[in-house]
């Protein structure tokens, strides 16, 4: 059975559109999320429910109708070499934002770790295609514009639920608009790394949701909880469901 952790099914789901257009043209989120108890669904931030509800409702359609079925499609006529090496090449190109929102944190040894990644990775690696820094021990450890707000201190803000890319909040979708100012194949990166990660685990994901009581709240909850994990790189109480971006960073090395 995969090792599952609830930050990272949220994550994929969040990503779930975008990817799904680039990655059969390629990809579609990711993530991590510890288990949400009483106390911190209260204080989630989200005076926007109502419509973020129906945003929810609308994606869960979607991705049942077209994003599930686009997929299935890419799996079965994409051999599994071609998947990996997709996405190999997306999770090269988060290092360049990794780097900048280390430094941001004053993380300049986790900074100095994503540049060296994306120096080998684009060069032995070819463009990204094959994960050469890790098998030379060199880890992957992602960070963006939203966590290094976090870290010094922003609140997330209004939850939020966008069309198509899912759950979000204010600081998040602001550091994602900045991260594509910064550099315009952010958008597009994010889809592949989503979509590759939501390709592996979609029954998982969908059996998640599925089976959940009130699956706005699972999403909501996950995804909260999973930034708030990241942001302070690990130091949250975790649960045991699948972990899916950590278990394709391992597959890479």
């Amino acid at each position: 059975m995969i090792k599952i952790n609830r930050t990272s099914a949220l994550s994929l789901l969040s990503g779930m559109v975008m990817g799904v257009v680039v990655t059969i043209g390629p990809a579609l989120a990711e993530q991590e999320t510890p288990v949400a108890d009483t106390e911190a669904t209260q204080q989630v931030n989200d005076p926007l429910e109502s419509v973020n509800r129906v945003t929810a409702g609308f994606n869960r359609i979607f991705r049942k109708t077209i994003a599930d079925p686009l997929i299935m499609g890419y799996q079965a006529v994409t051999p599994e070499p071609l998947q990996k090496v997709i996405s190999n090449i997306g999770s090269n190109l988060t290092e360049p934002v990794t780097a900048l929102s280390s430094l941001l944190q004053g993380d300049s040894e986790n900074a100095s770790n994503a540049m060296s990644r994306f120096f080998i990775n684009t060069t032995i690696g070819v463009a990204g295609a094959s994960d050469q820094a890790s098998e030379m021990g060199i880890v992957q450890r992602r960070e963006d514009l939203g966590q290094a707000a976090g870290a010094a201190g922003t609140s997330g803000g209004a939850h939020i639920v966008l069309p198509f890319f899912g759950p979000s909040n204010v600081r998040d979708v602001t550091g994602d608009i900045l991260t594509t100012l910064i550099n315009p194949l952010h958008t597009a990166t994010s889809a592949v790394n989503a979509g590759t990660s939501y390709a592996e685990n979609r029954e998982e994901l969908n059996a998640l949701t599925d089976s959940a009581m009130d699956p706005y709240i699972l999403e909501r909850d996950a995804y909260e909880q999973n930034r708030q994990y990241r942001i302070n790189n690990g130091a949250a109480a975790m649960s045991d469901i699948p972990d899916f971006e950590d278990e394709e960073e391992e597959e890479t090395k």
